[in-house]
Protein backbone atom coordinates (compact mmCIF):
# COMPACT_ATOMS: atom_id res chain seq x y z
CA UNK A 1 0.00 0.00 0.00
CA UNK A 2 1.44 3.36 -1.02
CA UNK A 3 1.04 6.86 0.29
CA UNK A 4 -0.56 9.21 -2.18
CA UNK A 5 -1.27 12.94 -2.19
CA UNK A 6 -3.50 15.31 -4.11
CA UNK A 7 -2.15 15.79 -7.62
CA UNK A 8 -0.83 12.26 -8.01
CA UNK A 9 -1.85 10.47 -11.20
CA UNK A 10 -2.44 6.80 -10.48
CA UNK A 11 -3.68 3.70 -12.24
CA UNK A 12 -6.73 2.21 -10.56
CA UNK A 13 -9.79 0.16 -11.42
CA UNK A 14 -12.80 2.51 -11.67
CA UNK A 15 -16.14 2.84 -13.41
CA UNK A 16 -16.90 6.24 -14.93
CA UNK A 17 -20.02 7.58 -13.28
CA UNK A 18 -20.43 4.34 -11.34
CA UNK A 19 -21.80 2.51 -14.38
CA UNK A 20 -20.39 0.14 -16.95
CA UNK A 21 -17.49 -2.23 -16.59
CA UNK A 22 -14.60 -1.72 -14.18
CA UNK A 23 -11.50 -0.67 -16.06
CA UNK A 24 -7.94 0.10 -14.99
CA UNK A 25 -7.38 3.66 -16.10
CA UNK A 26 -5.50 6.75 -14.98
CA UNK A 27 -7.09 8.77 -12.19
CA UNK A 28 -6.11 12.08 -10.60
CA UNK A 29 -6.10 12.26 -6.80
CA UNK A 30 -8.19 15.33 -5.97
CA UNK A 31 -8.22 14.91 -2.19
CA UNK A 32 -7.14 12.38 0.43
CA UNK A 33 -9.41 11.34 3.27
CA UNK A 34 -8.51 10.84 6.92
CA UNK A 35 -9.18 7.11 6.61
CA UNK A 36 -6.78 6.79 3.69
CA UNK A 37 -9.46 6.83 1.01
CA UNK A 38 -8.78 8.87 -2.12
CA UNK A 39 -11.20 11.13 -3.98
CA UNK A 40 -10.20 10.74 -7.63
CA UNK A 41 -11.31 11.87 -11.08
CA UNK A 42 -10.94 9.39 -13.93
CA UNK A 43 -8.89 10.32 -16.99
CA UNK A 44 -10.10 9.54 -20.51
CA UNK A 45 -8.90 10.13 -24.06
CA UNK A 46 -12.28 11.72 -24.78
CA UNK A 47 -13.84 14.69 -22.99
CA UNK A 48 -17.33 14.45 -21.56
CA UNK A 49 -19.87 15.89 -23.99
CA UNK A 50 -22.17 17.26 -21.28
CA UNK A 51 -20.00 17.84 -18.20
CA UNK A 52 -16.75 19.55 -17.19
CA UNK A 53 -13.53 17.98 -18.47
CA UNK A 54 -10.06 19.40 -17.85
CA UNK A 55 -7.54 18.81 -20.66
CA UNK A 56 -4.22 17.20 -19.66
CA UNK A 57 -0.98 17.19 -21.63
CA UNK A 58 2.60 16.21 -20.78
CA UNK A 59 3.26 19.87 -19.90
CA UNK A 60 0.80 19.55 -16.98
CA UNK A 61 3.07 17.12 -15.11
CA UNK A 62 5.66 18.12 -12.50
CA UNK A 63 6.98 14.53 -12.49
CA UNK A 64 6.31 11.49 -14.64
CA UNK A 65 3.41 11.51 -17.05
CA UNK A 66 1.05 9.43 -19.11
CA UNK A 67 1.83 7.76 -22.41
CA UNK A 68 0.09 10.57 -24.27
CA UNK A 69 -0.03 10.72 -28.02
CA UNK A 70 -3.10 12.91 -27.91
CA UNK A 71 -4.61 15.09 -25.21
CA UNK A 72 -6.34 13.36 -22.30
CA UNK A 73 -9.08 14.73 -20.06
CA UNK A 74 -9.75 14.62 -16.33
CA UNK A 75 -13.48 13.92 -16.11
CA UNK A 76 -14.28 16.28 -13.26
CA UNK A 77 -17.99 15.45 -13.22
CA UNK A 78 -17.31 11.83 -12.25
CA UNK A 79 -15.35 11.85 -8.98
CA UNK A 80 -15.09 8.53 -7.19
CA UNK A 81 -13.72 7.35 -3.87
CA UNK A 82 -11.21 4.51 -3.94
CA UNK A 83 -9.04 2.76 -1.37
CA UNK A 84 -5.26 2.86 -1.62
CA UNK A 85 -5.42 -0.93 -2.00
CA UNK A 86 -7.23 -0.37 -5.33
CA UNK A 87 -4.21 1.44 -6.80
CA UNK A 88 -2.25 -0.52 -9.41
CA UNK A 89 0.57 2.01 -9.90
CA UNK A 90 1.64 5.64 -9.97
CA UNK A 91 2.26 7.48 -13.26
CA UNK A 92 3.27 10.92 -12.04
CA UNK A 93 2.29 14.14 -10.29
CA UNK A 94 0.48 17.12 -11.77
CA UNK A 95 1.56 20.73 -11.47
CA UNK A 96 -0.29 22.63 -8.70
CA UNK A 97 -2.14 24.87 -11.19
CA UNK A 98 -3.45 21.83 -13.09
CA UNK A 99 -4.72 20.27 -9.85
CA UNK A 100 -6.41 23.57 -8.97
CA UNK A 101 -8.20 23.62 -12.34
CA UNK A 102 -9.49 20.08 -11.75
CA UNK A 103 -10.60 20.85 -8.18
CA UNK A 104 -12.49 23.92 -9.37
CA UNK A 105 -14.34 21.80 -11.93
CA UNK A 106 -15.36 19.01 -9.48
CA UNK A 107 -18.95 19.61 -8.26
CA UNK A 108 -18.31 17.82 -4.93
CA UNK A 109 -15.46 20.20 -4.13
CA UNK A 110 -17.79 23.19 -4.47
CA UNK A 111 -20.29 21.58 -2.09
CA UNK A 112 -17.58 20.93 0.53
CA UNK A 113 -16.32 24.52 0.35
CA UNK A 114 -19.80 26.00 0.82
CA UNK A 115 -20.49 23.73 3.82
CA UNK A 116 -17.38 25.01 5.61
CA UNK A 117 -18.51 28.65 5.49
Amino acid sequence: MGRYVAGDVLLASVRIGGVGAWKVRPVVVVMTGESGDLLVCPVSSRPSIDAPSVPLSLNDFARGGLDLFIESYALAAYPATIRTADVVGKKGTLLPETLTAIREAVPAMHEKRSRRR
